[in-house]
């Protein structure tokens, strides 16, 4: 039930969340509740707009942590496919706006990096369990930035 609800309305507080990161000048909604939030900025595979996506993610290793769970719905997020399509984007963090290059975590560190993601955030085992897709974690890395980089 507490799933359902969460899948209907994560259009909704994905918007809100957004709305409050620009509102306030990317100065609120870092985080919530003791957990951590970024804001995704990548281009739309088919569209080619930009896309802000606020995410959970844990900081591990110097890297930051998502998992693409849609709120462990049986399709992947928009923003996952669109990391797929083109890996190297921007993130906004608390610290500012970095430079990183998105990758699915490999099968031989998958688990060890979905234990530390389920110590924090206990629900994403939930999601897991409850829907037919392997859930993709993903590690955003830094990276130099390139000459063909927007950067605002």
């Amino acid at each position: 039930m507490v799933r359902t609800f969460v899948r209907l309305c994560l259009p909704l507080i994905t918007g809100i969340h957004r709305f409050i990161f620009e509102k306030s000048g990317h100065r609120m909604g870092w985080g919530a509740l003791g957990f951590q939030f970024l804001v995704l900025e990548n281009v739309g595979r088919k569209s080619g707009l930009v896309r802000q996506t606020p995410l959970l993610f844990v900081a591990h290793e110097g890297t930051w942590l998502v998992a693409a769970s849609n709120a462990g719905q049986d399709k992947d997020p928009a923003w996952w496919l669109n990391l797929a399509a083109c890996p190297d984007v921007f993130i906004r963090t608390s610290e500012g706006r970095t430079p990183v290059h998105a990758r699915r975590a490999d099968t031989a560190e998958e688990e060890n990096l979905w234990a530390v993601m389920i110590n924090v955030m206990p629900w994403f085992e939930n999601y897991r369990s409850g829907t037919k897709r392997v859930i993709p974690l993903v590690v955003l890395s830094h990276r130099k930035v390139s000459a063909g980089d927007a950067v605002s």
